[in-house]
């Protein structure tokens, strides 16, 4: 007994270490890709293949071989995918024949992958530049003939589409009727907690996420929601768990990294957070927002010479950019030196006026300073532009 317990213990920690890498490599070739380096990417995916043979490590490598121009090869590799999984490769394949302009044999992959466990939704399909070019072809227009979506379905998506344009109003009427025709639906369920956490309600939003994810605790859309609901409800410890939960699933998907440093600079974990950015930075080197959070997040952890030095990085990379003179101005405003904390908010002024967050920051930074005149002047102006903070400051400082 002993010996199968360390044996199991064993399969076990070398299944944990092969989904750690499974990620690595996807989130390395993703990045790849998106910086335009097709033949790192294959190079990468290569590597991952040769020791494990995974249908994400096909799929990965096949959209390498896309932007390559290399089609053949792509449809190699999705045929591959499609061995390991099966119609896992069937929407790439259909993407490529489009491409080629071959539009039967593209509208036949796409109702494989329609059939399958990978369905694509509508709107993902209708919006996916790869099918212009056949978009106007006689096979297109007949496969949407048919109605391949259930209302539910459907319905669904409308309510996505009203929710992120903020029309939560056209949003209930559809709910309304989906709860009248299919009462207890996940998708039903699920558009509800859409809706609740677009109006604040983020308990009601919680509470029916949770029923789902009792019956499909993997679901990557159940997931992203609740962890959004968490730390927009204050629950930052829960909501970097929930994306942690994501990750720990093999979502490739460098951005949860970044959510979940933000989560952890919010709960004073400024080691996590800095180990998250900067696993993040190995992919996306100088990525300007990573850059920030990691400024923030040392001058969190009290370290404002290493903000600093983040803050005007950014600042060299991207000079016509006014947060990158407000993040490193609030150091500097941190730390009290006030002349530079000026210089700075008045540069990102002059790129971006109406801001009167900084106009107030500059006139405390100038009222420390000793200049009251200018300051008075900043606190007005930051009045004017609906700053409620800059009523006391004038009522106190400037009305002599």
């Amino acid at each position: 007994m002993k010996r199968l317990l360390i044996f199991l213990l064993i399969i076990s920690s070398s299944a944990i270490l092969s989904g750690q890498k499974e990620i690595d490599y996807l989130m390395k070739g993703k990045a790849l890709i998106d910086a335009g380096k097709p033949d790192e990417a294959v190079k990468t995916y290569t590597e991952a293949l040769a020791k494990s043979d995974q249908s994400s490590f096909y799929l990965g490598r096949a959209e390498a071989f896309i932007l390559k121009g290399d089609y053949s090869q792509a449809i190699s590799d999705f045929n591959s995918a499609n061995k390991l999984e099966t119609a896992s490769g069937e929407y790439g394949l259909a993407r490529i024949y489009s491409l080629k302009g071959d539009a039967s044999t593209a509208v036949y992959h796409i109702e494989s992958n329609l059939k399958s466990t990978f369905r694509k939704s509508e709107k993902g399909i209708l919006l996916d530049p790869s099918f212009s070019t056949i978009e106007n072809t006689p096979e297109w227009r007949q496969f949407w003939k048919k109605d391949w979506y259930g209302r539910s379905e459907t319905g669904m998506s409308e309510i996505e589409y009203y929710v992120s344009t903020g029309n939560t109003g056209e949003a209930k009427s559809v709910l309304l009727q989906l709860s009248g025709q299919y009462p207890g639906d996940d998708r039903v369920i699920y558009s509800g907690a859409l809706i609740s956490f677009a109006e604040g309600k983020y308990p009601e939003t919680l509470k029916s996420v949770t029923t789902l994810l009792n019956s499909d605790p993997e679901n990557e859309k159940y997931l992203r929601l609740l962890a959004k609901a968490q730390e927009a409800g204050g629950n930052q410890a829960g909501a970097s768990a929930t994306y942690s939960r994501l990750l720990d699933l093999g979502i490739p998907d460098a951005g949860l990294l970044m959510l979940r440093a933000e989560c952890y600079r919010k709960t004073g974990e400024t080691d996590k957070a800095l180990k998250d950015i900067n696993r993040y930075l190995e992919l996306y080197p100088g990525n300007i927002k990573a850059v920030s959070l990691a400024g923030r997040v040392e001058s969190a952890s009290g370290d404002n010479i290493r903000a600093l030095e983040y803050f005007t990085e950014n600042l060299k990379n991207h000079p016509n950019d006014p947060q990158c003179y407000i993040d490193r101005a609030n150091s500097y405003f941190i730390s009290k030196s006030w002349k530079w904390a000026v210089q700075d908010y008045s540069m990102s002024l002059d790129l971006q006026p109406g801001n009167p967050d900084v106009w107030l920051n500059k006139g405390i930074a100038l009222l420390n300073s000793g200049d009251v005149s200018d300051a008075c002047h900043d606190f007005r102006k930051a009045f004017s532009l609906g700053s409620k903070k800059a009523t006391e400051l004038i009522s106190k400082n400037c009305l002599r």
